[in-house]
């Protein structure tokens, strides 16, 4: 595998020397470097605070030029992204960022491409365009912060509200049964889908690292606290006393177990087994090591990282798996298009077609005035 979910430097997305590096004499790259000189509005509390923290500090470890990076947004909060980093950036329309995205990664391979989106603007208007750029395996990274509500409108529930949820919309309850964006993504085949907490710096942080490495879409869910509409919707993975029960830790080769840890081994008193049309949660203690279940991010299937993925409690998320659910290697949208491309004027070079090209790109063939 060509990726890593260590915190070094992250190998290009590209795999070629066409992405221009930051060069070492160069004035060394910092967080600051991608700071940009826009006031940050978001609500005192957001969870956008940390995770753009985070993101300015890990972009020098690309080791890129800031004019090679782009990050397209849709609308909602989380879209005021391109306006605090000193990158490229484009704030673009409703849904569509996935969309625009393609066309970017496709005409520029130099270009390290980055998709921020919410999960109202991903999953509702803009689900369509979410689901084919996974499906296509587009060179971006995509980021979607999920706080289980709309914010910028002020608090109507959103596609992975849970039911019954009582917002100005639904009044009485919501009636939709909420996408769990993990599932979705792998039920669309991508190719490395991963999920990240807010105020986990070191996790966020790994997990960015693999998702700019690999070659094709890196769909990245981002639980982000909403302190004004949606406050507390993540306390049961965060609160110190509670998320070792919650959170299911995925790590590519290690058993999955989770909950209160044995001094000796380090593994929780729950783990899960594959079982009859999935995966259970079982007692460690009930089983032998050899029935628990390992976790393989990089088997071809993502059949078991879908069941994985299905033990989300979609209601105060008691209990959620976290981690990178699957990272595998296939060929991207953008690579073939370029190739396609690159056949066909192969084919027709030396014909008046090529030779008409050559004179069309030539420069100025005569001056007016």
């Amino acid at each position: 595998m060509s990726t890593t979910t260590d915190l070094g430097t992250p190998a290009l997305r590209s795999g070629t020397e066409l992405v221009p590096r930051h060069d070492a004499g160069d004035p060394p790259q910092t967080g600051k470097s991608f700071t940009s000189d826009q006031e940050v509005r978001w609500c005192p509390g957001c969870g956008d605070y940390a995770v753009l923290k985070a993101v300015q500090s890990f972009l020098p470890d690309l080791g890129l030029r800031r004019e090679n990076i782009v990050f397209v947004s849709g609308i909602g909060c989380s879209s005021r992204f391109p306006y605090y980093l000193d990158t490229y950036g484009m704030h673009s329309i409703h849904g569509r960022a996935p969309s625009i995205a393609t066309g970017i990664a496709t005409a520029r391979e130099d270009l390290s491409v980055w998709v921020v989106t919410g999960d109202g603007d991903a999953l509702s208007i803009g689900g369509n365009h979410l689901i084919h750029a996974l499906r296509r395996n587009v060179n971006m990274t995509i980021l979607l912060f999920n706080n289980r509500i709309y914010g910028l409108t002020k608090g109507q529930y959103s596609p992975t509200s849970e039911v019954g949820k009582v917002t100005k919309s639904t009044p009485v309850g919501s009636l939709d049964h909420p996408f769990n964006p993990v599932s979705l993504a792998l039920g669309a085949e991508a190719s490395f889908v991963a999920r990240t907490i807010d105020s986990d710096r070191k996790h966020l942080t790994a997990v960015l690292a693999a998702a700019a490495a690999h070659r094709g879409t890196s769909f990245v869910e981002i639980y982000q606290n909403c302190p004004i509409f949606n406050d507390g919707a993540f306390d049961a993975i965060k609160d110190n006393e509670t998320k070792e029960h919650a959170i299911i830790p995925l790590v590519h080769g290690e058993p999955i177990t989770f909950g209160s840890r044995d001094a000796a081994t380090g593994r929780g008193d729950k783990a899960l087994v594959r079982a009859a049309g999935g995966v259970e949660v079982v007692d460690t203690a009930s089983v032998t090591d050899d029935q628990l279940l390992v976790h393989d991010a990089h088997h071809p299937d993502p059949s078991t990282a879908f069941a994985i993925s299905r033990l989300t409690d979609a209601g105060y998320l008691n209990r959620s798996p976290i981690g990178i659910f699957r990272q595998v290697e296939r060929p991207t949208y953008d690579d073939q298009a370029r190739a396609q491309v690159a056949d066909a004027q192969a084919a027709v070079e030396g014909t008046d077609h090529d030779r008409l090209t050559r004179l069309l790109n030539a420069g100025d063939t005569w001056a007016v005035g």
